[in-house]
């Protein structure tokens, strides 16, 4: 079976280091960047440190507004599924990238799988709710990362092709520990002491381009005292020199970091303070408590269980919560075994026969 894989985004490299391993055991793969994240330390160290095949096309398209980024995708990953005519099409998360794809695949009637299906913020002011909830309904595996993702598609009418495997992050979180354990030299280069700093990431559009929650934030960040670890993504940087605003001494903006780096910084956290739905949810397996910078989450189980506090750009609430917030006593296993990957592929191969795509293409 000839597999295309679509990926243009951090999170999406991640997820894509654990389900390419698997499925080149059995399959071709086509992997596809589009280029939607195209800074190194963006992009390319992720593909170097995860061992990531290297791309078969990087489409190069960048930075734009939503409806160019996803219209250029679009009309590019077109041109590559008529050269390739590939049997599924595999999607990630819930960027532009990830729509891109799934509306050029079903416009050829290529199969999509969907890899993180089933997450609802319940916010349609989200770009990402958009992506996902779009995704969702038109495609024919949706590989969901825990039950609550598998009842909100149930909700939703969407119950064919839905199966609850895991999640795949976690999968490459176990894999890549011990080698960022041994590898990173992060603490020492930013002369860290485990557990005596605080780890921030803030890049959602809702944060970084309304500039009253980006202010409210960095208020707070200036406000707590402790010394604050903030890889600061491209856009975020740029907002805050437009905003002219001043940030205390123990407010350390740095460059965006490799992943194996990353899980360094998250691990030896004292608290995390991010946006990020990814970041949030590595620091439940991490075990570090963790603010989220929104107004809702889609990973409500971080929050259920107590690891996890949502507090909007509320700076009084977020200030409050790093003086108060304490660790919970129990972590349930909540995202699976750290196996999805291999489900994911052995459910595509077995749906591959079953509806025989290759002829069907």
């Amino acid at each position: 079976m000839k597999i295309a894989s679509v990926v243009g985004a951090r999170p999406q490299f991640i997820k894509a280091a654990a389900i390419s391993q698997e499925v080149r055991k059995t399959h071709t793969e086509v992997l596809l960047h589009t280029g939607q994240h195209y800074d190194d330390l963006m992009s390319q160290v992720f593909f170097e440190e995860l061992s990531i095949p290297r791309p078969d096309y990087n489409l190069g398209v960048g930075s734009a507004s939503h409806g160019r980024q996803t219209g250029e995708m679009l009309s590019l990953i077109e041109e590559v599924l008529l050269a390739e005519k590939p049997d599924l099409l595999l999607v990630y998360g819930d960027t532009n990238s990830t729509l891109a794809g799934t509306l050029a695949a079903v416009k050829l009637h290529i199969p999509v799988a969907h890899v993180e299906a089933g997450l609802r913020s319940f916010n349609r002011a989200m770009p990402e709710e958009i992506n996902r909830i779009l995704t969702n309904h038109v495609s024919d595996l949706l590989f969901c990362p825990t039950e609550t993702a598998a009842r909100n598609l149930a909700a939703e009418g969407i119950a064919q092709g839905v199966y609850n495997v895991g999640d795949v992050m976690y999968d490459v979180i176990l894999c890549n520990i011990e080698t960022a354990t041994q590898r990173s030299q992060v603490l020492r280069e930013l002369d860290l002491e485990p557990k005596q700093y605080l780890l921030a990431t803030v890049h959602r559009p809702r944060n970084t381009d309304t500039a009253d929650n980006l202010r409210s934030i960095l208020d707070a960040f200036n406000r707590i005292g402790e010394t604050i670890v903030f890889p600061t993504h491209p856009r975020t940087r740029q907002a805050i020199s437009q905003m002219g605003f001043e940030l205390k001494r123990h407010v350390r903006l740095v460059e965006p970091v490799s992943y194996l780096d990353m899980l360094v910084l998250e691990k030896n956290a004292r608290m995390i303070l991010t946006n990020s739905g990814g970041v949030q949810k590595e620091a439940y397996f991490h075990k570090v408590p963790c603010i989220m910078l929104r107004d809702e989450t889609e990973w409500v189980e971080t929050v259920q269980t107590g690891w996890n506090v949502v507090a909007g750009a509320n700076a009084a609430r977020i200030v409050a919560l790093t003086q108060s917030m304490r660790s919970p006593t129990e972590s349930p296993a909540l995202f699976g075994d750290g196996r999805a990957s291999g489900r994911i592929v052995k459910i595509i191969s077995e749906a591959g026969v079953a509806n025989d795509w290759a002829v069907r293409n």
